[in-house]
């Protein structure tokens, strides 16, 4: 059985999680390149929002969401290369939910209007937890697609990463 971690997160203390469920990101994530290792946080009360929480640098801590979420007709394709850094079949694109977690990051503006990058998802293999940030060739996709207000269960500015 692995072992279990203490994590310091930004927002919700020292979380226990397992090893298991830690996130590598052996490139890390653009702009964030000495990031390697994230545990994805998921409570309840926040669904369907995903917390990606640097194991290293405690005030580091991604908002996202599950991609289809986002865009329930979203439509993967990620390059040749990308499939071959996080092991996968390079003769056809993943699929969501059955080989890799694919996951919007959230940005909020001004106004508090929120927006998710579908043109550079998340894509974590769910067999190894090897994940990247798949940029897209195409521009089929928005980095800045616009997110519909929920009724109940949004985060207020200062809960949100």
């Amino acid at each position: 059985m692995a072992g279990m971690l203490l994590v310091e997160t930004k927002y919700f203390g020292t979380l226990s999680c397992s090893e298991e469920s830690v996130f590598d990101f052996p490139l890390g994530l653009p702009a964030f390149e000495d990031q390697k290792r994230f545990v994805p946080i998921e409570l309840p009360q926040y669904a369907p929002l995903v917390f990606l929480q640097s194991l290293s640098h405690r005030e580091l801590c991604f908002l996202a969401f599950p991609i289809l979420v986002a865009d329930r007709d979203y439509h993967l394709d990620v390059s040749r290369d990308d499939l071959k850094t996080l092991d996968l079949d390079t003769s056809r694109q993943p699929q969501l939910g059955i080989d890799v977690l694919v996951l919007a990051l959230v940005s909020l503006h001004d106004g508090f209007m929120a927006t998710a990058n579908l043109l550079a998802p998340i894509v974590v293999n769910l067999k190894t937890r090897r994940g990247l940030q798949a940029i897209r060739q195409d521009s089929v996709y928005s980095h800045q697609h616009p997110i519909a207000p929920q009724r109940s269960g949004a985060l207020s500015r200062e809960e949100a990463c």
